[in-house]
């Protein structure tokens, strides 16, 4: 019998969680393994954050171990050769002739970085292409009038798509996560870019213990295969973050970030947003999800019914963030 493969494709390219803006200050590095690489991540004196590979193009020293920030560089720990965040290097403090090619290219592989909505951002694309679409910025995530940002995370095996396509199969919603019907709406595809907005109806704990049906909407927009919104609105209003990013191609970390209106500590609103945030993070939300996604395959060619959502149309969407064998981009917008 043929071993199976748990997930045929590959990591998928795009914008991808490499930090909080906030847990990354001036002068910090970090080590990082996303994307099947080894990383370092830091922060220059100038409040530049730049994703570089580990690995010293000089000999190899890993830059997230020993290696320092001085200014606007980060320093190897073997030579003290000096790489800015665009992967120049710029200093050889031994050095007499300095190399032409560090003069004409950079010599560190480097990942573009972006921040936004309080998050550090890393492109990633196998073939090295430069970023083909942008960033959503939600403003809810650092306006005034929001709170600040309540965070989980949770690591396991699984793939990206499989995570988003969650998202689109409807029948599991009264069967994982015990909601009362199966949510309706409609999906537009815009390129990269999906936008759904689906209308249902939960049963809710209150904070004082009762139960109450709600009525809620839920707006959803991914944008690529590491970025998703969603703003739920019933009784409670929640911004939230979807955050992937993938390790391995078999291994995956999943973010959860909610913002919701400031309200007063202790008070109904306050109690029912974080029931609201339990509900969405423990067994009846992603927790109830997580030990499927860890244990189950990719069918390439699933048998479904009537009932199951629009997955096959999920998929020709995601297909455009996996780049073709021998080099390119894909972005072939869906429909």
């Amino acid at each position: 019998m043929p071993q199976i493969v748990r997930f045929p494709m590959d990591i998928p390219f795009g914008w991808f969680f490499v930090s909080y803006s906030d847990e990354l200050a001036p002068g910090d590095v970090k080590s990082l393994h996303y994307f099947g690489r080894d990383l370092v991540l830091f922060r220059n004196h100038s409040g530049v954050a730049g994703v570089l590979d580990a690995y010293c193009p000089h000999m190899g020293a890993h830059l997230g171990h020993g290696g320092v920030v001085e200014g606007d560089v980060l320093r190897c720990p073997f030579h003290s050769w000096a790489f800015r965040p665009d992967g120049f290097c710029v200093d050889i403090p031994y050095a007499k002739a300095f190399p032409p090619i560090c003069k004409r290219e950079p010599i560190a592989g480097r990942y573009p970085v972006t921040e936004a909505n309080g998050v550090v951002w890393a492109w990633y694309h196998p073939h090295d292409i430069a970023p083909l679409y942008d960033v959503l910025t939600v403003a809810e995530f650092t306006e005034p009038g929001w709170a600040p940002q309540t965070r989980r995370e949770w690591r396991f095996r699984s793939n990206p798509q499989e995570i988003a396509e969650n998202g689109v199969d409807f029948a599991h919603f009264q069967y994982v996560h015990r909601m009362d019907a199966v949510p309706e709406g409609e999906a537009r595809y815009d390129g990269h870019i999906r936008r759904s907005e689906a209308n249902g109806v939960r049963t809710m704990t209150l904070p004082t213990g009762e139960t109450k049906i709600v009525n809620s909407s839920v707006t959803t927009v991914q944008n690529g295969a590491g970025q998703k919104t969603t703003h739920l609105t019933g009784l409670v209003t929640l911004a939230l973050q979807v955050l992937v990013t993938p390790i391995e191609a078999d291994e995956c970390e999943l973010r959860f970030c909610f913002t919701h209106p400031v309200v007063e500590p202790g008070s109904f609103e306050d109690k029912a947003i974080q029931a609201a945030i339990a509900s969405t993070t423990g067994q009846t939300g992603v927790e109830g999800d997580i030990p499927i996604w860890d244990k189950k395959i990719h069918r390439a060619r699933p048998l479904l019914c009537d009932g199951d959502g629009p997955i096959l149309r999920f998929r020709r969407y995601f297909e455009q963030f996996y780049a073709p064998p021998g080099g390119g981009a894909q972005m072939v917008a869906a429909e």
